[in-house]
């Protein structure tokens, strides 16, 4: 390699330090630029946080390694790479298996093709510690045979640890004056974060960025399955709470003749079993964060013996007359639209808007691109690391199949299925005659469109899909019919617009009531209608 094509890869990121440009695009530089020094297939930067390691940028790698996250003690190269603390190449024959096995980005590689041949990397530092990696690999074996190349990887670290420290010093400058991201949150493990780049999740996490740190009561929406619950402990551990308790009530499991108990506390013999004093959940969360989970499903009767402690912070325990003082901050989360049950009566207005001081709404995972594929990236890496798995992937036709569903359980739908496909591929994967079934574990498993139950084209095997109302039985085949004359868009969007019209025609316009028959959000509903013209 000439100085002078050192040169001109090097000092346009040298430049690149003097300008604000967003973290995203200064690290994808920064990789670019390395590619062009270093004949890598694959290189990626990670981040060290504890005892794991989180890709922040990577090129040539699959998309969901973005998602993944890897425990040191589950990938012996990183560890030593750590240990190092200077650039090192792994031999090709190294009998360390390689984090990114199957991982790279293929482009018509037969499996055996797909591992790791040739690997080196080094650590970045950042204030005297280790901030890092930065990882390159090849299939071909040899690749980094040239004694040069490690000298030309440590130089280069040098540069990365400039690049991520000005990234990290623009970071914070940013977050006081935008909020626009959040913090790392020492509350949660790193594979059970709010994953996610697209565009609704930026918006989501500036949100919570904004109001994390507030005392508001905040009322967090979504459909069933989108993470509620990972929001609240975010909020939590982002605020000045968060080193106090974060108590979580499931209101859908609280019967009526005991939600007082619960809630409030009770006194000796206050009633049948009270053989002791006992703080409810406010007392216990006190200076901290009570967290309503399912809010919507709270009686009448119960909203209003909650309301008071809502209002002035002052509750009385079951069969005592004292007062007793809390200082609690309220989440409350629902996939009902509490607005609609005020309007039907199921829900007071006055304990709905004390729980809604500051709304915020999860996306459902069919408006988040291709999160989907980050989603995946973790949960494949929890199961391969909870099976013992060498390597975990999916093949195109998988990929392809997660970016096309429609997502009706969200994240945990995502989640289960990940699971269960995992079981399929393992079941068909070969096994030693000798050893019980299980006992030895493939070197790296390939999940494919038929593990996830792709089997056939949803249309095919979905009533509803085909235009047919939910729940009604087939009893014969259906004939396809011919292609419309305006194409399928138009003619999907123009059923849509019929049954969006007839289901607000029979409920005199009742957004509620016409989401509850179409089985849809009422927000959902109103953007699909604005879309179509209808509102």
């Amino acid at each position: 390699m000439t100085t002078s094509h050192m040169l001109s890869a090097v000092i346009p990121l040298i430049a690149d330090l003097a300008q604000d440009m967003p973290e995203r695009e200064r690290l994808r530089r920064l990789l670019a630029a390395l590619r062009t020094l270093l004949p890598a297939d694959a290189v990626a930067l990670l981040r060290l946080e504890g005892e794991w390691l989180r890709p922040m940028a990577m090129d040539g790698l699959v998309p969901d390694v973005l998602g993944r996250r890897f425990r040191l003690s589950e990938h012996p190269r990183f560890a030593q790479l750590l240990a190092a603390g200077q650039a090192m190449r792994f031999a090709p024959d190294s009998p360390l298996p390689d984090p990114y096995d199957g991982l790279i980005a293929n482009h018509g590689q037969v499996l055996h093709q797909l591992h790791v041949h040739d690997c080196m990397g080094c650590v970045l530092q950042l204030g005297g510690a280790p901030w890092g990696l930065l990882t390159l690999d090849a299939l071909q074996p040899g690749r980094f045979a040239d004694p040069a190349a490690l000298a030309l990887l440590q130089a280069f670290g040098n540069l990365a640890s400039a690049t991520v420290a000005t990234a990290e010093r623009v970071r914070q400058l940013a977050l006081p004056a935008r909020g626009s991201r959040l913090p790392a949150s020492p509350g949660l493990p790193p594979e059970r974060e709010l994953l996610g780049q697209s565009p609704a999740m930026r918006e989501l996490r500036k949100n919570m960025a904004l109001i994390a740190a507030s005392d508001l009561n905040v009322l967090i929406t979504g459909e069933t399955g989108t993470g509620k619950e990972l929001v609240a402990q975010a909020l939590h551990a982002r605020s000045g709470r968060a080193h106090k308790p974060m108590i979580s009530i499931n209101c859908a499991a609280l019967p009526d003749n005991l939600v007082e108990s619960e809630l409030f506390g009770h006194v000796r013999g206050a009633f049948t079993g009270a053989l002791s004093e006992r703080q409810g959940k406010f007392e216990q969360a006190h200076q901290g964060t009570l967290f309503l989970d399912e809010v919507g499903e709270l009686s009448l009767p119960v909203q209003a013996k909650l309301l008071r402690v809502l209002q002035s912070g002052q509750l009385q325990r079951l069969g005592s007359d004292r007062e007793h003082h809390v200082d609690v901050r309220i989440l409350a989360a629902t996939n009902r639209d509490l607005a609609a049950e005020v309007e039907a009566g199921r829900m007071r207005a006055d304990f709905y808007h004390r729980l809604n001081v500051y709304p915020l709404a999860v996306p459902p995972l069919r408006e988040r691109d291709s999160d989907v594929l980050l989603l995946a990236g973790c949960f494949l890496e929890e199961n391969r690391s909870r099976l013992k798995l060498g390597g975990l992937r999916l093949d195109a036709a998988a990929q392809s199949a997660l970016l096309t569903r429609d997502w009706q359980g969200n994240v945990r739908e995502l989640e289960h299925l990940i699971s269960r496909a995992v079981l399929q591929a393992l079941s068909r994967a070969p096994q030693t005659p000798a050893a019980p079934r299980g006992a030895l574990r493939p070197r790296m498993l390939t999940l494919s469109a038929q593990d996830l139950g792709e089997t056939a084209p949803r249309a095919a095997c979905a009533p509803a899909a085909a235009g047919l109302p939910a729940g009604m039985p087939v009893t014969a085949p259906v004939t396809a019919p011919d292609a419309p004359p305006e194409g399928l868009r138009s003619a999907v969007q123009a059923y849509e617009r019929q049954l969006v019209q007839a289901s607000l025609q029979r409920h005199n316009r009742s957004w509620a009531a016409a989401a509850r028959e179409l089985q849809m959000d009422r927000a959902n509903l109103q953007r699909l209608a604005r879309r179509l013209g209808l509102a």
